[in-house]
Protein backbone atom coordinates (compact mmCIF):
# COMPACT_ATOMS: atom_id res chain seq x y z
CA UNK A 1 0.00 0.00 0.00
CA UNK A 2 1.46 3.32 -1.15
CA UNK A 3 2.34 6.31 1.82
CA UNK A 4 -0.32 8.46 0.35
CA UNK A 5 -3.41 5.62 0.20
CA UNK A 6 -2.75 4.44 3.50
CA UNK A 7 -2.32 8.17 5.37
CA UNK A 8 -6.13 8.23 3.36
CA UNK A 9 -6.61 5.59 5.18
CA UNK A 10 -5.72 6.42 8.48
CA UNK A 11 -7.24 9.68 8.26
CA UNK A 12 -10.48 7.83 7.73
CA UNK A 13 -10.79 5.75 10.17
CA UNK A 14 -9.51 8.99 13.00
CA UNK A 15 -13.14 10.55 11.04
CA UNK A 16 -15.30 7.32 11.66
CA UNK A 17 -13.63 7.04 15.23
CA UNK A 18 -13.94 10.60 15.98
CA UNK A 19 -17.76 10.27 14.97
CA UNK A 20 -18.25 7.51 16.90
CA UNK A 21 -17.24 9.19 20.09
CA UNK A 22 -19.71 12.15 19.11
CA UNK A 23 -22.60 9.75 19.09
CA UNK A 24 -20.95 8.12 22.33
CA UNK A 25 -21.10 11.21 24.50
CA UNK A 26 -24.38 12.82 23.06
CA UNK A 27 -27.10 10.82 23.34
CA UNK A 28 -29.29 12.95 21.50
CA UNK A 29 -26.50 12.87 18.17
CA UNK A 30 -28.00 9.33 16.83
CA UNK A 31 -31.45 10.10 18.34
CA UNK A 32 -32.92 13.13 16.69
CA UNK A 33 -31.66 16.86 15.72
CA UNK A 34 -32.85 19.67 17.89
CA UNK A 35 -33.02 23.40 16.30
CA UNK A 36 -29.60 23.68 17.40
CA UNK A 37 -27.46 20.83 16.92
CA UNK A 38 -25.95 21.15 20.13
CA UNK A 39 -28.99 22.68 22.43
CA UNK A 40 -32.56 21.79 24.27
CA UNK A 41 -34.42 25.16 23.04
CA UNK A 42 -37.43 25.18 25.65
CA UNK A 43 -40.64 27.59 25.58
CA UNK A 44 -41.74 28.96 28.71
CA UNK A 45 -43.68 31.82 30.11
CA UNK A 46 -41.18 33.22 32.72
CA UNK A 47 -43.93 35.12 34.50
CA UNK A 48 -45.01 32.13 36.10
CA UNK A 49 -43.40 31.37 39.71
CA UNK A 50 -42.63 28.73 41.10
CA UNK A 51 -42.63 27.35 37.92
CA UNK A 52 -41.18 29.49 35.63
CA UNK A 53 -40.31 33.15 35.87
CA UNK A 54 -36.65 35.42 35.77
CA UNK A 55 -34.19 35.58 38.79
CA UNK A 56 -31.37 37.90 38.58
CA UNK A 57 -31.71 38.04 34.44
CA UNK A 58 -31.42 34.08 34.53
CA UNK A 59 -34.24 31.74 33.99
CA UNK A 60 -35.75 29.83 37.59
CA UNK A 61 -37.93 28.05 38.56
CA UNK A 62 -38.93 24.45 38.89
CA UNK A 63 -39.45 23.84 35.16
CA UNK A 64 -36.10 25.81 34.40
CA UNK A 65 -34.12 23.39 36.44
CA UNK A 66 -35.94 20.32 35.40
CA UNK A 67 -35.10 21.47 32.14
CA UNK A 68 -31.42 21.66 32.72
CA UNK A 69 -31.59 19.01 34.55
CA UNK A 70 -33.08 16.97 31.34
CA UNK A 71 -30.60 18.53 29.02
CA UNK A 72 -27.47 17.82 31.11
CA UNK A 73 -28.30 14.40 30.58
CA UNK A 74 -28.33 14.67 27.04
CA UNK A 75 -25.13 16.76 26.91
CA UNK A 76 -26.91 19.51 25.27
CA UNK A 77 -27.64 23.30 26.42
CA UNK A 78 -30.29 24.67 28.03
CA UNK A 79 -31.83 27.75 25.90
CA UNK A 80 -34.75 29.30 27.01
CA UNK A 81 -37.19 30.95 24.87
CA UNK A 82 -39.99 33.43 27.06
CA UNK A 83 -43.22 33.01 25.42
CA UNK A 84 -46.39 33.82 27.15
CA UNK A 85 -48.78 30.82 28.12
CA UNK A 86 -51.59 31.11 25.38
CA UNK A 87 -48.55 30.81 22.31
CA UNK A 88 -46.27 27.81 23.12
CA UNK A 89 -48.04 25.21 21.72
CA UNK A 90 -48.41 26.96 18.56
CA UNK A 91 -44.78 28.36 19.05
CA UNK A 92 -43.52 24.52 19.18
CA UNK A 93 -45.47 23.64 16.05
CA UNK A 94 -44.04 26.34 14.73
CA UNK A 95 -40.41 24.85 15.61
CA UNK A 96 -39.87 28.08 17.38
CA UNK A 97 -38.66 25.68 19.99
CA UNK A 98 -37.35 21.94 20.75
CA UNK A 99 -40.27 21.31 23.74
CA UNK A 100 -42.49 23.28 26.36
CA UNK A 101 -41.84 23.76 29.79
CA UNK A 102 -43.98 25.92 31.63
CA UNK A 103 -46.59 24.13 34.39
CA UNK A 104 -48.46 22.42 30.92
CA UNK A 105 -51.74 20.52 32.59
CA UNK A 106 -51.96 17.65 30.63
CA UNK A 107 -55.41 17.16 28.62
CA UNK A 108 -56.81 14.64 25.86
CA UNK A 109 -58.09 18.43 24.07
CA UNK A 110 -54.00 18.73 24.14
CA UNK A 111 -52.78 15.08 23.84
CA UNK A 112 -54.60 15.80 19.92
CA UNK A 113 -52.30 18.45 19.19
CA UNK A 114 -48.79 17.37 21.05
CA UNK A 115 -47.26 14.61 23.07
CA UNK A 116 -46.45 14.71 26.85
CA UNK A 117 -43.67 13.37 29.25
CA UNK A 118 -45.59 14.03 32.38
CA UNK A 119 -43.51 14.80 35.40
CA UNK A 120 -45.74 16.63 38.10
CA UNK A 121 -49.48 16.90 39.62
CA UNK A 122 -50.89 19.42 40.42
CA UNK A 123 -54.36 21.53 41.12
CA UNK A 124 -56.00 24.85 41.22
CA UNK A 125 -57.25 26.97 43.73
CA UNK A 126 -59.00 30.13 44.72
CA UNK A 127 -58.03 33.39 46.52
CA UNK A 128 -59.34 36.41 47.34
CA UNK A 129 -58.20 39.91 48.56
CA UNK A 130 -57.71 39.28 52.61
CA UNK A 131 -60.26 41.93 53.52
CA UNK A 132 -63.12 40.65 51.26
CA UNK A 133 -65.81 38.73 52.94
CA UNK A 134 -66.08 36.83 49.79
CA UNK A 135 -64.61 33.39 50.55
CA UNK A 136 -65.40 30.92 47.71
CA UNK A 137 -64.82 26.89 48.47
CA UNK A 138 -65.42 25.63 45.09
CA UNK A 139 -66.43 26.44 41.74
CA UNK A 140 -70.45 26.40 42.61
CA UNK A 141 -69.95 29.53 44.78
CA UNK A 142 -68.81 31.79 41.68
CA UNK A 143 -71.83 31.55 40.66
CA UNK A 144 -72.58 35.31 39.48
CA UNK A 145 -69.26 36.42 39.70
CA UNK A 146 -65.93 37.75 38.18
CA UNK A 147 -62.95 35.33 38.37
CA UNK A 148 -59.65 36.83 37.27
CA UNK A 149 -57.58 33.64 35.17
CA UNK A 150 -54.23 33.14 33.09
CA UNK A 151 -55.58 33.02 29.34
CA UNK A 152 -55.75 29.35 27.81
CA UNK A 153 -55.63 27.81 31.39
CA UNK A 154 -57.58 24.27 31.05
CA UNK A 155 -60.26 24.95 34.01
CA UNK A 156 -61.16 27.64 32.04
CA UNK A 157 -64.10 25.44 30.20
CA UNK A 158 -64.62 23.31 33.48
CA UNK A 159 -65.87 26.71 35.10
CA UNK A 160 -67.61 27.20 32.00
CA UNK A 161 -69.15 24.25 32.30
CA UNK A 162 -70.35 24.44 35.54
CA UNK A 163 -71.88 27.99 35.04
CA UNK A 164 -74.12 26.68 32.13
CA UNK A 165 -75.47 23.44 34.29
CA UNK A 166 -75.50 24.92 37.67
CA UNK A 167 -75.52 28.39 38.31
CA UNK A 168 -77.82 29.83 35.42
CA UNK A 169 -80.31 26.89 35.69
CA UNK A 170 -80.65 28.04 39.78
CA UNK A 171 -80.91 32.03 38.44
CA UNK A 172 -77.48 32.63 40.41
CA UNK A 173 -76.36 34.24 37.17
CA UNK A 174 -72.66 33.40 35.25
CA UNK A 175 -69.26 32.70 36.05
CA UNK A 176 -67.97 35.82 33.99
CA UNK A 177 -64.10 34.38 33.58
CA UNK A 178 -61.53 37.64 32.96
CA UNK A 179 -58.76 35.98 31.21
CA UNK A 180 -55.00 37.77 31.14
CA UNK A 181 -52.03 37.03 29.10
CA UNK A 182 -49.73 36.30 32.31
CA UNK A 183 -50.56 35.39 35.94
CA UNK A 184 -49.67 38.88 37.62
CA UNK A 185 -52.22 40.91 35.31
CA UNK A 186 -54.84 38.42 36.53
CA UNK A 187 -53.39 39.12 40.04
CA UNK A 188 -53.69 42.65 39.61
CA UNK A 189 -57.03 42.85 38.30
CA UNK A 190 -57.97 41.21 41.46
CA UNK A 191 -56.13 43.28 43.29
CA UNK A 192 -57.88 46.23 41.79
CA UNK A 193 -61.04 44.73 42.47
CA UNK A 194 -62.20 44.27 38.98
CA UNK A 195 -62.52 40.93 39.64
CA UNK A 196 -63.91 39.25 42.79
CA UNK A 197 -61.70 36.05 42.75
CA UNK A 198 -58.33 34.38 41.45
CA UNK A 199 -58.42 30.93 40.22
CA UNK A 200 -54.68 29.92 39.27
CA UNK A 201 -52.53 26.44 40.27
CA UNK A 202 -52.04 25.56 43.73
CA UNK A 203 -47.94 26.09 43.97
CA UNK A 204 -48.71 29.38 42.16
CA UNK A 205 -51.02 30.41 45.00
CA UNK A 206 -48.49 29.22 47.86
CA UNK A 207 -45.82 31.31 46.22
CA UNK A 208 -48.24 34.31 46.06
CA UNK A 209 -49.49 33.78 49.50
CA UNK A 210 -45.92 33.72 50.76
CA UNK A 211 -45.07 37.45 49.05
CA UNK A 212 -48.57 39.16 50.09
CA UNK A 213 -48.07 40.52 53.42
CA UNK A 214 -51.37 39.13 54.34
CA UNK A 215 -53.41 41.22 51.81
CA UNK A 216 -54.22 37.97 49.57
CA UNK A 217 -55.85 34.37 51.30
CA UNK A 218 -56.49 31.12 49.82
CA UNK A 219 -60.68 29.84 50.02
CA UNK A 220 -60.76 26.72 48.49
CA UNK A 221 -61.18 23.99 50.80
CA UNK A 222 -59.69 21.27 48.44
CA UNK A 223 -57.34 20.82 45.48
CA UNK A 224 -59.48 21.84 42.84
CA UNK A 225 -59.80 19.92 39.32
CA UNK A 226 -56.42 17.91 40.41
CA UNK A 227 -54.60 17.28 36.72
CA UNK A 228 -51.06 16.09 35.71
CA UNK A 229 -48.31 18.74 34.31
CA UNK A 230 -45.85 17.14 30.89
CA UNK A 231 -43.05 18.42 28.69
CA UNK A 232 -44.45 18.96 26.01
CA UNK A 233 -43.49 17.21 22.89
CA UNK A 234 -44.41 18.05 18.57
CA UNK A 235 -45.75 14.88 17.55
CA UNK A 236 -43.63 14.41 14.54
CA UNK A 237 -40.63 14.75 17.01
CA UNK A 238 -40.62 10.87 18.24
CA UNK A 239 -36.89 10.18 18.73
CA UNK A 240 -36.79 13.61 20.70
CA UNK A 241 -39.85 12.18 22.63
CA UNK A 242 -37.96 9.12 23.59
CA UNK A 243 -34.47 10.84 24.32
CA UNK A 244 -36.09 13.06 27.22
CA UNK A 245 -38.25 10.25 28.13
CA UNK A 246 -34.97 8.23 28.12
CA UNK A 247 -32.91 11.13 29.95
CA UNK A 248 -36.12 11.57 32.74
CA UNK A 249 -35.28 7.66 33.85
CA UNK A 250 -31.58 8.49 34.22
CA UNK A 251 -32.42 11.57 36.32
CA UNK A 252 -34.59 9.20 38.54
CA UNK A 253 -31.78 6.60 38.49
CA UNK A 254 -29.88 9.14 39.96
CA UNK A 255 -32.04 10.55 42.95
CA UNK A 256 -31.87 14.23 41.23
CA UNK A 257 -35.14 13.82 40.32
CA UNK A 258 -36.60 13.32 43.62
CA UNK A 259 -34.30 15.73 45.14
CA UNK A 260 -35.73 18.49 42.66
CA UNK A 261 -39.49 17.66 43.25
CA UNK A 262 -38.16 17.76 47.05
CA UNK A 263 -36.94 21.22 46.70
CA UNK A 264 -40.30 22.65 45.46
CA UNK A 265 -42.83 20.95 47.63
CA UNK A 266 -44.09 18.74 44.84
CA UNK A 267 -44.53 15.34 43.65
CA UNK A 268 -44.40 12.96 41.05
CA UNK A 269 -47.90 11.56 39.02
CA UNK A 270 -48.38 8.18 39.83
CA UNK A 271 -49.16 5.90 36.27
CA UNK A 272 -53.02 5.68 37.09
CA UNK A 273 -53.21 9.56 37.81
CA UNK A 274 -51.31 10.11 34.05
CA UNK A 275 -53.97 7.77 32.70
CA UNK A 276 -56.59 9.26 34.17
CA UNK A 277 -55.02 12.83 33.06
CA UNK A 278 -55.14 11.80 28.81
CA UNK A 279 -58.46 9.67 29.08
CA UNK A 280 -61.08 11.05 32.00
CA UNK A 281 -64.05 12.93 29.71
CA UNK A 282 -64.12 15.97 30.38
CA UNK A 283 -60.78 16.72 31.17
Amino acid sequence: MSTTILAASRRGIARALAAFMLCAASPLAFAAATIKADSLTVGSDLTYPPYAYMDAGKPAGFDADFSRLLASKLSLKPVFVDTRFPDLILGMRAHRFDAVASALYVTPERTKLIDFIPYLKTGASLVVLAASQYAPAGPEALCGKRVASIKGASWTPKLQKVSRETCQPRGQGEIKVLEFPTSPEAMMALRSQAADAMIEDAAVVHGMLAQSKDSLKLTSTTLLYPIVIGLGINKESKELQGALAGALQRARESGEYQALLARYGLEEPSAAEIQAALMAPGR
